[in-house]
């Protein structure tokens, strides 16, 4: 058995290195990708605009703009004088925010009555504004702060907040370990969703049934070099993200790579399942692109699983993306062991079981 499939292999192995696009693929994609994702895939929001409209003349609403123009995260504060000024900014999508303080605000503030502040965000970049939003609440408390301070002349209750795995809550600290398991997927799927159909389109495909070669072989020897691809992607992207983006690494690398093995073998499955029901390398590109949106969508890049209704979950629960990317986080910031790592490992092994189990099956299917 082990003579056919290593010859099956090696003739996969060929026509991949002899295609520059799967060359391309194999290394300069994974590279260009991470770097693309991990500079500007940040959940963190620069660079706003705000606009203020001031009807306080009084100390305590400048000093709170003030204290907002010297926000980081601040690239502009432009006053105006109307809220119909506001509603043409926004409109156009010139500015994120606005806020308007009411000519009462700073009376409010010296008689100790609630000082308000009205906050109008544009509601079509929802997510960046309520960043945004949660940013000025934290300059609004930290000003109410030193008021409670100066009129008691006490020291207030303080609230300190650790974040465990990632004390700064670096975005690249989640997002790169994340891009491994992405980038490793791309070219493990598309070198195995392109393969059955390539021969069965080329009429290849006929020569390799009447080898001595089984199903289950071709499978296999269609898989294996999609697996290596995987591989090769995920050591490239692992070497740069703890040597050149200084992630930290805490946990087992054995582990790690055991994990990525796995997986890249699962998504592999995925693709050969796919494309020995093609006929065409048209129609394995869209069932390409119609397995890997739902795929990632599901995965919790993207959004929290837990934040999904409750079928999608039980559907992500058979995502090999989502298992891997809780591995590898998990490896690179938490120092995970193997039993915990196995809640997440069996269900990308028996993902990849079934998917290759059903190719091989709907392959002799489509032979005979």
């Amino acid at each position: 058995m082990l003579g056919p499939l290593a010859h099956t292999v090696w003739k996969e192995l060929l026509v991949v290195m002899r295609d520059p696009a799967s060359r391309v693929m194999m290394v300069a994609m994974p590279l260009l990708q991470l770097l693309v994702f991990a500079f500007a895939a940040s959940m963190e929001v620069r660079n706003v605009q705000v606009l203020v409209v001031n009807d306080d003349t009084g100390y305590w609403s400048r000093e709170f703009i003030a204290r907002v123009e010297a926000a980081n995260f601040i690239d502009e504060v432009v006053e105006l004088h109307s809220l119909d000024e506001v509603k043409h900014r926004i409109d156009r999508r010139d500015a994120l925010l606005a806020m308007h303080f009411q000519a009462d605000f700073s009376r409010d503030v010296v008689s100790t009555k609630p000082a308000r502040v009205q906050l109008i965000l544009d509601g079509r970049r929802a997510n960046t504004a309520q960043v945004a939003e949660a940013y000025l609440q934290n300059i609004a408390g930290e000003l109410q702060l030193e008021l409670v301070t100066t009129e008691t002349s006490a020291t207030p209750p303080e609230v300190k907040v650790r974040n465990w795995f990632n004390p700064n809550l670096e975005y690249r600290w989640f997002i790169v370990p994340a891009l491994i398991t992405i980038l490793a997927f791309l070219p493990a799927l598309s070198i195995s969703i392109l393969s059955v159909a390539r021969d069965r389109e080329l009429g290849t495909l006929d020569q390799l049934v009447v080898s001595p070669v089984t199903p289950l072989q071709i499978i296999l020897g269609k898989a294996l070099p999609a697996v290596i691809a995987g591989m090769i992607a995920t050591l490239l992207v692992l070497a740069l993200a703890v040597y050149a983006f200084r992630v930290p690494f805490t946990g087992s690398i054995s582990l790690l790579l055991l994990s990525q093995l796995i997986y890249v073998f699962s998504a592999a499955g995925l693709g050969l399942a796919v494309s020995a029901s093609c006929d065409t390398q048209q129609q394995a590109l869209i069932g390409m692109f119609v397995l890997s949106v739902p795929l990632f969508v599901t995965s919790g890049f993207v959004s929290p699983v837990a934040n999904m209704p409750q079928v999608l979950q039980w559907v992500s629960e058979m995502n090999p993306l989502m298992h891997s990317m809780v591995i590898i986080q998990g490896c690179f910031l938490k120092a995970i062991s193997f039993s915990e790592a196995w809640r997440n490992l069996w269900p990308m092994i028996a993902t990849g079981m079934v998917t290759m189990s059903a190719a091989s099956l709907v392959l002799r299917w489509r032979i005979h």
